[in-house]
C-alpha cells in the first residue's frame, strides 16, 4: 500500500467555528446513514501495539500494561515479538495492518477473531481480495505468521482479556455510543465528499469505539473505521471526512501518473518525499499525493462541518510540517471557490497539471499563504519552541 491506513489523533482542539445547518441541498434530508458500535475483537487487534512495547503506543497504555503484563504469558510474548519484528522488517504497521486485513470477518469478540485467523482461508480472504486493500504480501504476512498471531491471541485469552477490557470501557461505551450517534445525525459527511469529489459514495459510515486505539483512527475495509471511546466528537467526525476521501481519483489513471510526474520534477516535493520520517508512511509521490489531495479536502469538509483546525496551525505539525502540497492545493482550491462550488476533483486535478498550477511557482506561493512562512521556508519546517 502507498499510504497508510490511518489518521494519527492530533492533540489539538477543534475551534466552536459555526456548522452548517445541514439538511442536504434543498432541504432534501441528510444522506449519511452513521452506525457507531464497540469491538472486544478490534480492541484485541489494537492491543497488540502496547505489548508490542513500541513508544508510540506504550506512553498512553503504561497503567494498562503494568496491570496486564503479569498475566500474559511468555510464549505468547515472545510469538508477539516475532510478528513485531517480521512486520517492522516489511516497514508495515502490526496492529492497524491486522485490523484492516481481518476486518470483513466477524469481529464482535476475542473467540471470533481467533477463528477468522484459524480458518483465514474461508473466513477472511474472500472479503479481502475483493476490497480495496487487497495486498499479496499481506495476505503471506498473515498466513507466514498465523502459528504465531494464534498463539498471542490465545495468550490474550488465559490472561483474561474481555474481562481486562471491560473494566475500562464498559462504563463509557454506551453512553458515548448514544450521545455520539446524535451528534453525528446532523452532520452529512458523505453529501460534503461526494459534493467536492464528483462523485456518488455509499451513504454509510460505521465507527467502532475501542480502548485500545491510541493514537490512531485507522480505516478499515468498507466505509469503516476504528476511533478510541475518549476521542472528541470534532476529531471523530474529521476522521471520517477524512478517511472515506482515499483515494481522491484512482492512482492509476492517467491524472495521477501525470500530476505524480509534475510533482516529482518539483525539487522540492523531491525532498519531501526523500526526507521526511519514513514512519509516517507517504514514502512515494503516489502515497503524497493521495494524501496530500485528501487532506485540502478534508479541511474544506471540516470548516464547512465546524470541525476544523486551522490550516496553518494544522499543517506545521502534523507529520513534522510535510504536508506542503495538502496547504497548496487547500489554497487554490479555496482561492478559486472551489470549496463553495464544489466540483470533480479528479478533472480539477488534470487541469491543474495541464495549467501549471502545480508548478514550484504556482504551488509553492499558494502553499506559503496558507502555512504564513517564505516560500524557502516550507521544508524543513522549524519546529516550535518548546
Amino acid at each position: 500500500m502507498n499510504r497508510r491506513q490511518l489518521l494519527a489523533a492530533g492533540a489539538s482542539a477543534a475551534l466552536p467555528l459555526p456548522a452548517l445547518a445541514l439538511t442536504g441541498s434543498a432541504g432534501a434530508p441528510i444522506r449519511t446513514r452513521w452506525k457507531v458500535r464497540g469491538s472486544e475483537g478490534f480492541d484485541a487487534l489494537c492491543f497488540l501495539g502496547p505489548l508490542s512495547g513500541k513508544p508510540l503506543y506504550t506512553r498512553y497504555y503504561e497503567a494498562e500494561l503494568a496491570a496486564f503484563r503479569p498475566k500474559f504469558p511468555a510464549e505468547a510474548q515472545a510469538a508477539l515479538d516475532r510478528l513485531q519484528k517480521a512486520a517492522d522488517a516489511r516497514g508495515s504497521l502490526l496492529a492497524p495492518g491486522l485490523c484492516t486485513l481481518l476486518s470483513g470477518a466477524p469481529d464482535a469478540t476475542l473467540d471470533e477473531v481467533v477463528l477468522a485467523v484459524r480458518e483465514a482461508e474461508t473466513r477472511v480472504m474472500p472479503g479481502y481480495k475483493a476490497s480495496e486493500y487487497w495486498d499479496q504480501e499481506s495476505w503471506d504476512a498473515l498466513i507466514a505468521g498465523r502459528a504465531d498471531l494464534l498463539v498471542v491471541l490465545e495468550g490474550l485469552r488465559t490472561a483474561g482479556f474481555p474481562e481486562f477490557r471491560r473494566g475500562f470501557i464498559a462504563a463509557k461505551l454506551d453512553p458515548k455510543i448514544a450521545a455520539l450517534s446524535v451528534k453525528l445525525s446532523t452532520m452529512d459527511v458523505i453529501a460534503e465528499q461526494e459534493r467536492l469529489i464528483g462523485r456518488k459514495l455509499d451513504p454509510g459510515i460505521e465507527i467502532v469505539l475501542l480502548w485500545f486505539s491510541k493514537p490512531h483512527g485507522t480505516r478499515i475495509q468498507g466505509q469503516r473505521f476504528l476511533s478510541h471511546v475518549d476521542y472528541p466528537d470534532a476529531l471523530t467526525i474529521r476522521i471520517a471526512g477524512h478517511e472515506i476521501l482515499h483515494p481522491p481519483f484512482p492512482m492509476e489513471s492517467p491524472t495521477a501518473k501525470a500530476a505524480i510526474a509534475t510533482l516529482e520534477a518539483d525539487p522540492l516535493m523531491a525532498r519531501i518525499v526523500k526526507e521526511h520520517d519514513p514512519s509516517f508512511g507517504y514514502n512515494s509521490m503516489e502515497g503524497v499525493l493521495n494524501e496530500d489531495t485528501v487532506q485540502a479536502l478534508d479541511q474544506i469538509i471540516g470548516e464547512r462541518l465546524g470541525v476544523s483546525i486551522p490550516p496553518a496551525k494544522r499543517w506545521a505539525v502534523a507529520d513534522d510540517g510535510m504536508h506542503v502540497l495538502a496547504a497548496g492545493l487547500y489554497g487554490m482550491l479555496k482561492a478559486e471557490g472551489y470549496d463553495q462550488r464544489g466540483g470533480n476533483i479528479e478533472a480539477w486535478m488534470a487541469d491543474a497539471v495541464k495549467t501549471g498550477k502545480l508548478a514550484p511557482a504556482s504551488l509553492h506561493t499558494s502553499a506559503s499563504k496558507v502555512l504564513e512562512v517564505p516560500p524557502d521556508q516550507l521544508w524543513p519546517r522549524k519546529k516550535p519552541a518548546a
